[in-house]
C-alpha cells in the first residue's frame, strides 16, 4: 500500500474545516460497541491505533484527523487487517467532538491520547492548537469517572500549555507532577519513536477524570 503524500499542516479554523460531523451508528463499526473506547485526537497517519488495536483486542479504538486523505488510508490499514475495534473519523475536533462523543454508548470512553499536536510557534496561530479549553470541558462530560487522558508532545511548552489546560479544569487530576520518562502504553506513535531515535526528548503526562 502506497504511503500518501499530504500537507503536513492544515488551518483547523479555516471555513472548510468548521464542520461538525453525523455520528455513525456504532453498532455497525466495531463488533460490540460496549468495549471500553480510547479516542485518539490528531491520529495522523493513524498507526499509533492500528497497532493498539491488534495488542489489546478488548479495546475499541477511534482516531479523529482533520486530513481527510490520510483517514482513507488508515480506514484501508484496519480493512487490510479485518480489524473490527478500529475506526477513523475525517473532522475537525474542535468542532465535531461533541456531537460523536453524545452519540455514544454510555460509560464506554475510558482512554483520550493527544500525542504531538502541531505546535503553531507563532503566537498569532496559538488558537489553532487543538487542546483549548472547550475541547477539554467536552472530554469532561463524557469520560467516566478514572478515565485517563495521556497527553505528549516533543515541543515543551506544547505540552506544559495542553498540561495546563487540564490542570485548569477540576474535573481532571494530574497523575505526576514530573513527565513521564516513559511511554506508558503497549505502543508508541511514529512522531514518537522518531524523535527518541534522535536522542531528542518527549514530554509526557496523564490526567484521571475524578
Amino acid at each position: 500500500m502506497g504511503r500518501v503524500r499530504v500537507r503536513q499542516h492544515v488551518n483547523p479554523l479555516a471555513r472548510k474545516f468548521q464542520f461538525s460531523v453525523l455520528p455513525p451508528d456504532w453498532t455497525e463499526i466495531y463488533d460490540k460497541s460496549d468495549r471500553p473506547l480510547h479516542v485518539d485526537i490528531g491520529c495522523g497517519r493513524g498507526r499509533f491505533l492500528w497497532k493498539l488495536a491488534q495488542l489489546e483486542p478488548d479495546w475499541n479504538f477511534l482516531g479523529l484527523e482533520i486530513r481527510k486523505p490520510l483517514v482513507e488510508e488508515a480506514n484501508e490499514w484496519r480493512d487490510d487487517k479485518e480489524l473490527n475495534n478500529l475506526h477513523y473519523i475525517f473532522c475537525n475536533a474542535n468542532f465535531a467532538l461533541d456531537s460523536l462523543l453524545r452519540s455514544l454508548p454510555e460509560g464506554v470512553l475510558k482512554r483520550v491520547s493527544i500525542l504531538f499536536p502541531d505546535p503553531w510557534f507563532k503566537n498569532k496561530h496559538q488558537r489553532r492548537r487543538v487542546v483549548q479549553p472547550e475541547l477539554v470541558d467536552e472530554l469532561s462530560k463524557f469520560m467516566v469517572s478514572g478515565g485517563e487522558v495521556f497527553l505528549s508532545s516533543d515541543v515543551e511548552e506544547v505540552a506544559a500549555e495542553m498540561r495546563d489546560r487540564f490542570l485548569e479544569h477540576p474535573q481532571f487530576q494530574i497523575q505526576t507532577q514530573e513527565w513521564l520518562p516513559d511511554n506508558p502504553l503497549p505502543a508508541a506513535s511514529e512522531r514518537e519513536i522518531a524523535t527518541l531515535s534522535r536522542g531528542e526528548p518527549v514530554y509526557r503526562t496523564i490526567f484521571e477524570r475524578r
